[in-house]
């Protein structure tokens, strides 16, 4: 016997973007994502991943810093320009959010501190956000 039932948007799980111009880096955390549950989407470059926000419709940003092509910063406003309301979440290797980030990146995680516990806690944390706000 089969349920035949529609899916409600809460059974679909949300989709995340990683964007990071190393490659083993993408793989570890596509893999920890899927694992999670999560949808995921990945880009070697920053461009890239501006092509895929572009046409897909992505629930979290996860961003390296620095990348050979363009900044995460830079990547980050041209996300937001796209749709301000989706969270993005900056990896560095910095300790605090820069002053020129504010305003496009929601969170700012430290690469290499708490892995990878806390990069699941922070999509979870930024994805309750901007549901709470929509």
């Amino acid at each position: 016997m089969s349920l035949n039932r529609n899916p409600s948007m809460s059974d679909i799980p949300a989709a995340i973007l990683c964007i990071d111009d190393e490659e083993p880096a993408l793989v570890v955390r596509r893999i920890l994502l899927e694992k999670a549950g999560y949808r995921v989407f990945t880009a070697s470059t920053g461009k890239q991943g501006i092509e895929i926000f572009r046409y897909q419709p992505i629930d979290v940003v996860i961003v390296d810093y620095w990348m050979a092509d363009m900044d995460g910063l830079d990547v980050a406003a041209e996300l937001k320009n796209l749709n301000p309301k989706t969270p993005v979440i900056m990896l560095s290797g910095y300790a605090a959010i820069l002053d020129e980030a504010l305003g496009k990146v929601d969170l700012w995680l430290r690469k290499g501190e708490g892995d990878p516990e806390q990069l699941l806690m922070a999509v979870v944390q930024v994805l309750g956000r901007s549901r709470s706000a929509s």
